[in-house]
């Protein structure tokens, strides 16, 4: 195998250093200056036994090529596996992430930093696959460490490619050890780049990720180009440098004799990051406690001798000039905020040992014209590097990501990978999974009800139309099974509240609602809905809306659906096949004590949910009667001692080849009718027959699990 290693610098001269692995022999090390302006070049070599050699990398590869004289090279990691060409981004794909960790960082870091004294220059990971025409652009920018590795967890994610389209085209900022180009020289460099990516693609949003130090650098391209579309994501952003605890460091690290600064970099890791975290990124989730023991102290021991290596990375003289840089990026930043235009998005951590990063993406969110704030309350300095971050699942489920100005829910949609699966159905949602044991049920052709869903047609346009059950307890499970059974994702209709509102919590966390959108959930509208059947998606769509899922007392499984066909036309448009459902099991979870009619009986409560409701869109504006009032508010509820799920989908109706008949607004209310009677008839089926499930109870169905089968594997009744 041979690894080769390019950087294309500034024009007039290109490094590239080049090695070859060979089994059982020692690695040599080349370096190939060449001056593009005369094409003279030398190569120089060495034995590279150390940490030049790629005996360190180990099976990291690292490719360059360039692309129209911009700066480019490539690493790769092999043991990641072969990228996914251009044949198309399948249902629960893997983005990879866990197979990097920050030993890598540190081993690919100690393996292409040379005592070079710069110019910058941009690399583009191999892991992010090969670039792809109007593939939108993100532009990583590095904190102090200059290395531009600070996405290696996320590099095979981003760069995923997606039929003729790929997520991003990745590319990330080297800063070498000893360059000492001013931030402004920093800040026009970056602007160079950005405004040709512009001039080559003006329709299409650049992406620019900036971490800690790098987020001063974002913040003052974006300030100084306020006519591009810029997308800008903040990792820990240093524009709270003045009230770091590094301040005070300079003065001693400048005094500090050469022979102690080997201790300087284990202080930092723990000032910069959590290692806890960091050694936790490889591990997964749900293994036996004793296990996870072992591979943490494994990952700990692995990790912490390589962190003398950060001694190369960022030497002395090297650590002095980066600090007072933040100092000048910081105050340069800070005075040009309100000329920025760009879309933000910050990530906070909760743990910044180095940062008031809490504080600071406060300040920005109201410093800046269009801004929003996740917060990571868990997390340090170094959050990219860290367990639980997967920074293309935050894209995605702030609604951040776009490929043209205007972002097209439907057509930028990203389909859930299997790490995404398993954060969102095992962890986030596995205790309410246990708990309830969701059942599905199906109906054939013939009119049998089968377990599963076996009678769900297996090609779309599909529409599942049904009872939308109290406050959505039965999203995530039709959503889950659908994926697991069919590998198919079904897009909700949700309220255009969940898209539009910013949070009322000041720092909000990365949330259900955040998830809800990376599983496929799509604002209501005209448009929306038709994008979605003609793409032949599965659709989910609950008629009654908000009042039927936060319903009064008394109204379990009552309909509250508007008098207009309208879904039933639109589904005839396209040949789409309708599958009534119904559900039950709200009143065997919760109990509800406190409904819309008690809390507005509540002064300061009443005056808060007309405040929360006003300016908000009302989708049922055209309806008369009680389902009108799309009011949102969070009832009372109580839970009980869990019984079960139970989804029965019917029989499927087709509408190909009825577009005509359906038209008429007449014979179109007559199946609409037909579908509100089928799905009422579905919810009193299942009431009768649950009980007749010996494992309704959540103590017989704990009882079973223990001896005999997973969750989604327990009994239910003979349909």
């Amino acid at each position: 195998m041979a690894s080769i290693v390019t950087f294309l610098s500034v024009p007039g001269i290109r490094f590239s250093p080049s090695f070859s692995v060979v089994p059982g022999f020692k690695s040599r090390s080349r370096i190939r200056v060449q001056n593009l302006a005369n094409g003279d070049s030398t190569v120089l070599s060495s034995d590279s036994a150390g940490t030049n050699g790629a005996s360190v990398v180990g099976e990291k590869e690292i490719i360059g090529y360039g692309r129209n004289g911009l700066l480019s090279s490539k690493v790769e990691e092999n043991k990641a596996g072969k990228d996914v060409g251009s044949e198309g981004l399948e249902m629960l794909w893997d983005d990879g992430y866990g197979t990097n960790s920050v030993k890598d960082y540190l081993d690919i870091a100690s393996a292409i930093i040379k005592p070079d004294g710069g110019p910058p220059r941009w690399f583009c990971p191999v892991a992010c696959g090969r670039p792809i025409k109007n593939s939108p652009v993100l532009l990583f920018l590095p904190g102090v460490d200059g290395v531009g590795l600070g996405l290696i967890l996320h590099h095979k994610a981003l760069g995923k490619q997606v039929t003729d389209l790929q997520v991003f085209e990745v590319r990330c900022m080297h800063i070498p050890v000893y360059d000492r180009t001013p931030f402004e020289g920093l800040v026009k460099y970056v602007e160079n780049t950005v405004r040709l990516e512009h001039a080559l693609s003006p329709n299409k949003p650049i992406y620019v990720v900036g971490d800690s130090f790098g987020g001063c650098l974002a913040l003052a391209v974006a300030a100084r180009n306020p006519t591009i579309d810029l997308v800008l994501i903040l990792s820990n952003p240093a524009t709270s440098f003045s009230k770091s605890q590094l301040q005070p460091l300079l003065p001693i690290l400048e005094a500090l004799p050469d022979g102690l600064h080997g201790t300087v970099p284990y202080l930092l890791s723990f000032i910069m990051g959590d290692p806890m975290k960091m050694a936790m990124v490889d591990i997964e989730n749900g293994i036996p406690p004793a296990q996870t023991l072992e591979q943490l102290s494994g990952n700990l021991t692995a990790l912490l001798p390589r962190l003398s290596g950060l001694a190369d990375i960022i030497p002395k003289e090297t650590l002095c000039w980066k600090l007072k840089l933040l100092n000048s990026a910081a105050a340069y930043a800070n005075s040009r905020l309100h000329a920025v235009r760009a879309e933000v998005l910050v990530l906070a951590s909760g743990k910044d040992n180095m940062l008031p990063s809490g504080d600071e993406a406060q300040r920005l969110s109201t410093s800046l014209q269009n801004c929003k704030v996740r917060y990571f309350k868990d997390n340090g300095h170094t959050l990219l590097l860290e367990d639980g971050i997967n920074l293309l699942t935050v894209i995605k489920g702030t609604c951040t990501y776009r490929r043209s100005r205007r972002l097209d829910y439907v057509l930028d949609f990203i389909p859930p990978s299997i790490s995404e699966f398993k954060h969102g159905f095992d962890e986030e949602n596995g205790l309410i999974r246990l708990a309830t044991s969701p059942v599905m049920f199906s109906t054939l052709e013939d009119g049998k009800i089968v377990k599963g869903l076996v009678g769900v047609p297996d090609e779309g346009p599909i529409l599942l139309v049904g009872y939308h059950m109290l406050a959505g307890l039965e999203l995530a499970p039709i959503i889950e099974e659908f994926l697991r059974e069919k590998k198919v994702m079904v897009h909700g209709v949700a309220h255009t509240e969940f898209f539009s509102r910013k949070s009322p919590n000041s720092l909000p966390e990365f949330s259900r609602f955040d998830l809800m959108r990376v599983f496929g959930a799509i604002p209501v509208s005209a448009s929306n809905f038709y994008k979605l059947l003609s793409r032949k998606s599965y659709v989910l769509l609950f008629p009654g809306g908000a009042r039927e899922a936060l319903h009064r007392k008394g109204e379990e499984y009552k309909l509250f659906w508007p008098d207009q066909p309208e879904f039933v036309r639109m589904a005839a448009r396209f040949g789409a096949t309708i599958v009534p459902f119904g559900v039950v099991g709200e009143d065997d979870i919760v109990e509800m004590v406190l409904d819309y009619n008690d809390l507005m009986r509540i002064p300061f409560v009443s005056d808060y949910i007309k405040k929360f409701n006003e300016g908000s869109t009302n989708i049922r504006a055209d309806a008369n009667g009680e389902v009108a009032n799309q009011d949102l508010f969070l009832p009372g509820l109580l839970p009980k001692i869990p019984g079960r799920i139970y989804v029965l989908f019917g029989k499927p109706i087709e509408t190909k080849g009825r577009m005509k008949m359906l038209k008429d607004r007449e014979n179109a209310n007559v199946l609409y009718l037909q579908i509100k009677s089928e799905v009422e008839s579905m919810m009193t089926y299942l009431i009768k027959k649950r009980e007749e499930d010996p494992y309704r109870s959540i103590i017989q169905r704990t009882a079973y699990r223990a001896i005999s089968a997973p969750v989604h594997q327990v009994p239910t009744f003979d349909p």
